[in-house]
């Protein structure tokens, strides 16, 4: 029975969560991973008997093991279906380390949310020993995101002679090699890629600017760089429109196959996943180093943004402006992408070397 007075109007775990998950509908992509996580975790919670109220800390013990391998198998884990489809399940496979650790992350939010609203009487995620190390989302340094090297092979590699002629073949490859410029010179996050209109970009006494309301409803302007403009420009021309948007042109700029209709986050999203395992088997053919080639795999939309906001800094971007043009609220989150102290370490490091040993025989001590 709950002692603690609700501070929320819910009637059940689902309506509480629910609840939780408002206060992220301005940010499609984080409510589309917080839901998902958060109905995982209500699915085992009643299928043990249990309720949010009764989660503890061996609970959690249990609930992260059952992250890592979910059994019974047939009942957890199946391929991708929509959700109402009757062979639907909540799990592909069973989560790697990193994405148990975001899940993690997320569930830690949610119960502190749910001991503010009075909803549960404590935070498990409090009593884990390493909780400090474990569930800070932000580590010190990006490690998400293409080198220097992979990212120019990535590159040339969608600029590579097209094979077929074909008009969906040609429009397909020019798209994804825009869609690809934009995220790396632009650095958006993946909705507000699929959100963004032709007449977002304007020019103002001169200069081209991209106007974006990104994470949290918050507005920016962004200086659009030389080569995004001509990137628009023959975007624009396979979608037969003038060169440059129009003061009021309130149309998508990423489209479907007919050239007039959006896409949507999740169907951007497969595109550039697609985009990258194909990428990934090329350079595997190729001999490429296998560090790439895995990275490739692993690679996800946001890396796209980690990748652009990194380079912008290793081009000697200010942190001022870096943190502009990522939108970061604080610049200790723009700090994590400048690698120049690892690189000044590393190579201070090999100072610190073994002595090449004498050519006769060893003097004895």
């Amino acid at each position: 029975m709950r002692s603690q007075v609700a501070r929320i109007e819910a009637n059940s775990d689902h309506q509480a969560v629910s609840l939780w998950l408002v206060e992220y509908r301005d940010s499609p992509q984080t409510l589309k991973s917080y839901r998902r996580e958060a109905e995982r975790l209500l699915l085992w919670l009643g299928s043990q008997g249990l309720g949010l109220q009764d989660m503890n800390r061996e609970a959690l013990r249990q609930f992260e093991a059952f992250l890592q391998d979910p059994q019974p198998r047939s009942q957890w884990v199946g391929p991708s279906k929509p959700r109402e489809h009757p062979d639907w399940r909540p799990f592909r496979s069973g989560l790697s380390p990193a994405s148990r650790r975001q899940s993690l992350i997320i569930l830690q939010g949610l119960f502190s949310w749910l001991v503010e609203a009075g909803w549960v009487g404590h935070n498990p995620f409090m009593l884990m020993r390493d909780k400090a190390r474990r569930l800070n989302n932000q580590s010190q340094t990006i490690e998400r995101y293409l080198e220097q090297p992979l990212w120019q092979w990535f590159w040339q590699w969608l600029n590579q002679p097209l094979s077929s002629h074909d008009e969906r073949h040609v429009y397909e490859s020019v798209r994804r090699r825009f869609i690809f410029s934009f995220a790396y010179l632009l650095a958006p996050r993946i909705s507000e890629m699929a959100n963004a209109q032709m007449d977002d970009f304007h020019e103002q006494e001169g200069r081209w600017w991209w106007s974006v309301v990104g994470k949290g409803s918050k507005q920016a302007r962004i200086p659009v760089p030389d080569d995004m403009l001509l990137g628009l420009k023959a975007w624009r021309s396979t979608l037969s429109l003038q060169p440059l948007p129009a003061y009021s042109e309130p149309t998508p700029v990423i489209r479907a196959l007919d050239k007039r209709r959006g896409i949507s986050d999740n169907q951007l999203y497969r595109l550039i996943k697609e985009t990258f395992a194909k990428a990934a088997d090329a350079l595997e053919e190729e001999g490429g180093k296998p560090a790439y080639v895995d990275a490739l795999r692993r690679a996800t939309p946001h890396w796209l943004r980690h990748t652009a906001i990194t380079h912008q800094a290793q081009s000697g971007v200010s942190l001022r402006y870096l943190a502009e043009s990522a939108r970061h609220a604080k610049l200790d989150t723009t700090n994590r992408y400048l690698h120049t102290e690892a690189e000044e370490w590393h190579q201070e490091q090999q100072r610190h070397r073994l002595k090449t040993p004498p050519k006769g025989v060893s003097e004895t001590l």
